[in-house]
Formats: structure tokens, C-alpha cells, sequence
């Protein structure tokens, strides 16, 4: 069955021929390759999404989405449309045995624009992700549509696709592979390891209807007896999630006696229960060997699968999507060379590493069933939460890694904070604009890259190059202002009237003019996925934007640059420069680019692996002191 989105009626066959060629195949309809064809669709790029399934997946699944994800969804226009299936400043609880608090994750800050920690229903979600599809008239999204072979060449990859009506082909200029933990892209047929280790126990995973309990916030009990956990999920969904014993089975888990027996302690019974779904879940903490072969790259499960215990499955899969989707639209219109490409894998895998040693340790934790190790363990987390410093590290959740590139799509020329904000997620406060009294900063920029300069005209500070350059990429001109200059204008010579060429932005809470204030650059140029790809001073703007271009090959980014320029660029920064980003393209392919781009958008094991994360967190501790 095929949805030609945006064009024919859902079960319609495709027209003759559609979409046979296309820019990007998205192998599976999950939340990860649903995203990906979410952006790729707003980026103007064909797009085809083959589901092996006839319809959306319905299993109990993720239920925690953090700030970054609403951010995305805010990027592809969904995120009003998810809201409702969120509950915003969700608690998370540890709790002992007997129900007292071992540790609480409840961070109060937002400066990303959304709450850190959101419950939610994942097949609502994807729903939402799925109908945004329905915008796109160059998005053709194929249900029962099992992908059973790739071939790749220089140009493109060429799929075998099995159909109900016999097998058919699809030619593309990249692949992405978002079928799931079980990956047929990754096993069979890039045949990459998928190195880790799964959990000996298993956890079986309940979903209920007209909660009967009512409390909300996410519970973990650390019960030795069966640990187990309880979350309040939007309209009136509990979600319980017990560990099985050994001996106890699957196919026990699923009759209706076992469940009494399991929710006997905790739900009265003459409460109703009445059953969603209910599931066996094995915990697996793995991470492909690589995220991209030729044209072939791997998102979300397919590339890395980790146990739930930080709710970062989901969220993860979302940042491969994003990280991934930008890059290839500016390789697919000419704006980047191929090793732009390479970066998804640099900037993506090392950080999916992190959040799979986080949640593994979590676990383990958790997962304690011998009684002394549980008691050592629950005396070693109440003595560290009477620590003002350990608790406030541990509320405001500071442990969680946060997506830090050393390398990749960015520069450090110009950059003289140490550390620098290169690599690093920018915040999003709420400003005004001219048109609009208040807004988040995301939805002022647009889903492009801008450049950001506080307290400076972008086009006074940038030579004629860099400007040039940044209008051929497509880059946003942003001046920041204190809120009360939002309405003033430099005078124009003879006269004249201001042109808009430059957005101008007002700091409403001062949040813009503290980040400016805490570090000495100035002008900012910030990645679709608003991650700072580059940061200086203002006098130092027109080189970082040269040195960007470089470090991504965009056209004729080395070969124009002023004697001054190159002489500028650290002997390290223009060593570290790929030979791609340095060659002269043709003359005929420079001619061919447009001068601008449409705005895109166990006890003592658990306690031993503990060790390590609060080491680790020991230098954090001190930097928030």
C-alpha cells in the first residue's frame, strides 16, 4: 500500500512511475525516519519513506521526550500539534523499597525553549509526524513495502523493494536506514557489527487505560523484591513496567492472572484495569560499528539501542535525524561537499555512546535484586542527594550529556572563549521582532542557518565576501538588540529608507544580552540544528565565515579567499581542512549553483559502574559550584 502524501488518497496506489527516482529513500516509518522525511520534505527534497509494515507500529514505547526533541518538532512546524499529547516539567522519582526518594529529576530551567523532561504517548507522536507528511507533495510515503536489497554507485543507490504486487525498484541519491533495532539495513545488507551487550532480565511492559492511580510524574521503585516503575502518561494512560524473575516467561507474562498478581501491590483490586497493550521487552545497550556506508546511513535504533532508563531512545533518534537531514540537503543542491557527510558519524556517534553508558549504569543500578547491594546502594544515593551541590546536580539533571562537537561541521577560527561555544547547542529564548511582539528565537530565524551579531549591523561588520558567501548558502542576517532599540533605525544616507535585509531580534528577558555576556564573541553563525558552527568577535566575523564554508566544501569556499584571509586561519585549522574543501570546483558546476537557497529548513557491579559517572561528574560539580 502506498500514501502518495499530500497528493492521492491513503491505500491509492502511486501514479505510474512516481517517485521511481527520488533524492532520498527513508528506510522505515518510525519516529526517526519519520523525522527525517519530515525535514528532508520542508527542505524541498524528494522523498520516499518504505515501511515494511502495512501501518504505523502501535507497541508501548518511548514515553519521556526531552527539550531538544520539541525543539525539532518546533523546526518542521508539528510541535503545536504534539503538544497535546505531552505533559510538560515531568518528575521522575527514584524511590526505595518502601516508596522514599532516592533521587528527583525535576530541572526547572527551559533555556532551550521546552521543559527538559515531557511525558508522552510515542504513537500519537508519530502520528503527528506521520500526517505532517501530508504538507509535502514531494514526500511519498509506501507501506508493505519491505526493502530487500541496495546497490550503490558512484551517483546514487538503487533499492529492491518486495510489494504486495512483486518487486519492484527505487533509485536514489542516499539512503537513510530507520528500520529499527532489528535493522535489515544494518545486519543484512551493510552486514556492520552491532557491538554491546543485552540484559539477562527481561521487562514486561504494560499499558492501561483511565489511569487507576491517577498520581502523576514517573516513579522508579528500586524494589529488590522486583523493581519496578510507574509513569503517568497524557489522557489518562498508566504506564507500569515490571522486571520478570527467572523462570518466569513470555508467554506467562501475558495471561490476565499474572498481570493481577504483578499490580496486586500496588492497584487496589477492585479498580478496573483495563489493557492497551502489553509487551516483552529485552534491554539492549549496543551501537552500530558505523553510521555511513557510501550512501547508506543509519538513524535512530537501527544505529544504536539503549535501555530506557534516561528516556533517550527516542530523543536520540530525533538528533540523527536533524544532524542528518541538513547535510544532505546542502550536498543535494550543490552548497557542501560530500564530507559534509562524514560529520553526521563524527558528530553522532560518540555522543549516542554516551547516553548508551548513562543509561546502562542507570540500570544497573536499578536493577539491583540482592538485598545488601540495594541497601548499600540506597544509602550511598541518600548520601549524596545531602550534598547541596550532588542534588542540585542531580535535579537539574547536569549528568545528562549534551551534544558537545570538537569536530565536524563547524570552526573555531575567530573563537577565543575557552571552552569555546563552537559545538555546542545554542540557547532559545523568547524575542521579539518587528512584526511580532513575541516569539521563540527559532521561530524569528527560520529552519535555516542565520548568523547572529549582538549589538551590530551583520552587513557593517562582514566584508563583501562574506556576505556574498552567506547569501549563496542562504544564511539569515540577524541583528540582537536590547528590547527597547527593537524600533530604532540607524540614519540612512540621503535619507533613504531602511531596507529588511537584516532580521533585527529584541533580547524581551535579557537572556540573549547574559550569553553575550559571558562570552567575547559576538557575532554568532548558528547551524539549522542551532548548534554554533562558528563564534568571534565582530572583527573577526568574514573570516569564521570563510573558514566555515572551508571546513564544509562549500563552492569556491578556499579557492577566492584573500591572501589576508588564509594567512589569518591557524596552521592547525587549514592543516585539518579535507582536500575537498580546498579544491577548485569546475566552472561549469560553480555557474550551475544558484546565488541562494530556499529557507530550509547487580549491587556491588552496579555501585563499581557507578564509580566511573561520578568521577565524571566530579569536575562538573565543581563548574556548577
Amino acid at each position: 500500500m502506498s500514501t502518495q502524501v499530500g497528493t492521492a488518497q491513503p491505500g491509492s496506489p502511486p501514479p505510474a512511475g512516481a517517485n521511481d527516482v527520488v533524492d532520498v529513500a527513508v528506510v522505515g516509518a518510525g519516529p526517526s525516519g519519520l523525522m527525517t522525511a519530515n525535514l528532508l520534505g520542508l527542505a524541498g527534497l524528494r522523498v520516499a519513506v518504505l515501511e515494511a509494515g502495512p501501518a504505523l507500529i502501535d507497541f508501548p514505547r518511548g514515553v519521556g521526550m526531552d527539550d531538544e526533541t520539541l525543539r525539532t518538532f518546533q523546526t518542521v512546524g508539528l510541535v503545536d500539534d504534539v503538544l497535546p499529547h505531552t505533559i510538560p516539567h515531568q518528575l521522575l522519582a527514584f524511590v526505595d523499597a518502601k516508596q522514599r526518594d532516592l533521587a528527583r529529576l525535576a530541572p526547572p530551567t527551559a533555556e532551550f525553549g521546552w521543559p527538559r523532561r515531557n511525558g508522552f504517548v510515542q504513537p500519537l507522536a508519530d502520528r503527528v509526524l506521520f500526517d505532517g507528511l501530508g504538507r509535502f507533495d514531494n514526500v511519498d510515503v509506501r507501506f508493505s513495502s519491505r526493502v530487500t536489497g541496495y546497490a550503490q554507485d558512484a551517483d546514487g543507490v538503487t533499492l529492491t523493494i518486495e510489494t504486495p504486487d512483486g518487486e519492484r525498484t527505487l533509485r536514489a541519491a542516499y539512503a537513510v536506514g530507520a528500520d529499527g533495532g532489528a535493522s535489515v539495513t544494518r545486519e543484512t545488507l551493510l552486514g556492520l557489527r552491532f557491538d554491546g551487550s543485552t540484559a539477562d532480565a527481561q521487562w514486561f511492559v504494560i499499558d492501561i487505560r483511565n489511569d487507576p492511580l491517577g498520581r502523576p510524574g514517573a516513579y522508579v521503585c528500586c524494589d529488590p523484591k522486583r523493581p519496578y516503575v510507574s509513569i503517568s502518561i497524557p489522557h489518562g494512560i498508566r504506564r507500569f513496567e515490571f522486571m520478570l524473575k527467572p523462570g518466569e516467561t513470555e508467554a506467562d507474562a501475558m495471561t490476565d492472572e499474572f498481570l493481577a498478581r504483578l499490580l496486586a501491590p500496588i492497584v487496589p483490586p477492585t479498580a478496573k484495569v483495563d489493557v492497551i497493550r502489553r509487551r516483552v521487552y529485552n534491554h539492549h545497550a549496543r551501537l552500530a560499528e558505523h553510521f555511513r556506508v557510501g550512501r547508506v546511513f543509519l538513524v535512530g535504533d537501527a544505529a544504536h539501542i539503549m535501555p530506557v532508563w534516561q528516556g533517550q531512545g527516542y530523543n536520540s533518534g530525533i538528533r540523527d535525524a536533524f544532524n542528518l537531514s541538513w547535510k544532505i540537503a546542502m550536498v543535494c543542491r550543490g552548497l557542501a561537499g560530500d564530507h559534509l557527510l562524514d560529520t553526521y558519524e563524527s558528530e553522532r556517534r560518540d555522543h549516542a555512546r554516551a547516553m548508551i553508558d548513562l543509561s546502562r549504569r542507570v540500570g544497573q543500578a536499578v536493577s539491583v535484586t540482592n538485598r545488601f547491594g540495594a541497601l548499600a546502594r540506597d544509602l550511598f544515593f541518600r548520601g549524596l542527594s545531602a550534598i547541596p551541590k550532588a542534588k542540585t546536580y542531580i535535579v537539574t539533571m547536569k549528568f545528562k550529556p549534551m551534544p558537545t562537537m570538537r569536530e565536524g561541521a563547524l570552526t573555531r577560527v575567530g573563537s577565543v572563549s575557552e571552552p569555546s561555544p563552537v559545538g555546542r547547542l545554542f540557547i532559545q529564548p523568547t524575542v521579539s521582532t518587528r512584526a511580532t511582539p513575541s516569539a521563540r528565537l527559532d521561530d524569528a530565524l527560520g529552519p535555516w542557518f542565520a548568523l547572529v551579531a549582538w549589538n551590530n549591523d551583520p552587513r557593517q561588520i562582514l566584508d563583501d565576501d562574506a556576505q556574498r558567501r552567506l547569501a549563496h548558502l542562504g544564511v539569515r542576517l540577524v541583528e540582537a538588540r536590547p528590547a527597547v532599540q527593537l524600533r530604532w533605525d540607524a540614519p540612512q544616507p540621503n535619507g533613504g529608507v531602511p531596507d529588511d535585509s537584516v532580521l533585527v531580534v529584541g533580547d524581551l528577558d535579557g537572556a540573549l544580552k547574559r550569553w553575550f555576556d559571558a562570552h567575547p564573541e559576538s557575532v554568532l553563525l548558528l547551524r539549522p540544528d542551532r548548534i554554533v558552527a562558528g563564534a568571534s568577535p565582530a572583527h573577526a566575523a568574514s573570516d569564521m565565515v570563510r573558514a566555515f564554508g572551508a571546513a564544509i566544501g562549500a563552492p569556491d569556499a578556499t579557492a577566492a579567499l584573500p591572501d589576508a584571509a588564509t594567512a589569518a586561519l591557524p596552521d592547525a585549522a587549514t592543516a585539518a581542512l579535507p582536500d575537498a574543501a580546498t579544491a577548485a570546483l569546475p566552472d561549469a558546476a560553480t555557474a550551475a549553483l544558484p546565488d541562494a537557497v530556499l529557507a530550509v529548513p547487580g549491587a556491588a557491579s552496579a555501585l563499581s559502574d557507578a564509580g566511573p559517572a561520578l568521577s565524571d561528574a566530579g569536575p562538573a560539580l565543581k563548574e556548577n559550584a
